[in-house]
């Protein structure tokens, strides 16, 4: 008698998993039957995140610095020794320096570089050759509309999420072949922690008349589209950026009040 083959429970990384948008994906994932591998820096905020999940579903907490190859290096080792794969990896960690152009310093631009892009960098090669060795995997990057359209106060951040852009075409271009699809969402104006301590009641008020939707984004809405392109429904979709902006980026320079002339 044949016997079936049991299929191995899936496994998500999600780095910058403490808060925001990476605890967000993280319990889309814990919803859908996944082991997670909660990646972040803050240690106290990982542990308590870690706390809140671990009634739902199977959790591995990790400290990772992810603009540290070694960091990077040990903590998917532990993944891979604990869980012995990797089905999804989104690379949500990310920082930003909001100041002037000539006032940005060297120091600010490559702290933001070192994480926002050499971060992603360094955990899609760790994970990526665990994926390689088991023929299958999709990674998810967490790039920014500001990698799409030029902005104020961020040319470091701004220019972090468009190289994200096209690394993640990069990876597409040669990892499609092994079975490793590789995508990006670019989140618009979403309502996370930090968006409520700096964003004035101006600044609100100025993303809701830009933006078609009127309103900001929740990290549950971004998780929904990074779990919905490491699903299988998303099987063919590769090489591929993703605005969940509420039609921010496709406004392009369109005046709010032309948009409210019936």
């Amino acid at each position: 008698m044949n016997q079936a083959i049991a299929t191995p429970q899936p496994v998500a990384v999600v780095t910058g998993a403490a808060r925001g948008i990476g605890a967000a994906t993280a319990a889309w994932f814990l919803g859908q039957g996944y082991r997670v591998a909660l990646l972040d820096i803050a240690h106290d905020e990982l542990s308590q995140t870690a706390k809140q999940f671990a009634s739902v579903g199977p959790v591995l907490a990790l400290d990772c610095d992810v603009s540290s190859e070694q960091s990077v290096a040990t903590a998917f080792s532990t993944i891979e020794s604990t869980w012995g794969r990797i089905d999804a990896l989104v690379n949500n960690a990310g920082v930003a320096v909001f100041k002037p152009i000539l006032d940005t310093t060297y120091k600010e631009w490559r702290y933001v570089l070192d994480a926002n892009l050499d971060g992603i960098f360094l955990c899609s090669q760790a994970g990526g050759q665990i994926m390689k060795r088991q023929g299958s995997g999709s990674i998810v990057n967490i790039a920014s509309i500001s990698g799409l359209r030029a902005s104020t106060l961020r040319v470091a951040y701004g220019t972090s999420k468009a190289a994200v852009v096209h690394l993640t075409k990069q990876y597409a271009v040669e990892l499609g072949a092994i079975g490793i699809r590789v995508n990006a969402v670019a989140p618009g104006p979403v309502e996370t922690e930090m968006a409520k301590l700096v964003h004035t009641p101006a600044i609100r008020k100025d993303y809701k008349d830009a933006i078609p939707l009127e309103r900001y984004g929740s990290c549950e809405e971004i998780a929904n589209a990074v779990g919905f392109l490491c699903s299988p429904a998303a099987s063919y979709i590769n090489g591929q950026v993703l605005a969940v902006d509420g039609g921010f980026d496709a406004s392009g320079v369109g005046l709010p009040t032309l948009r409210t002339v019936s």
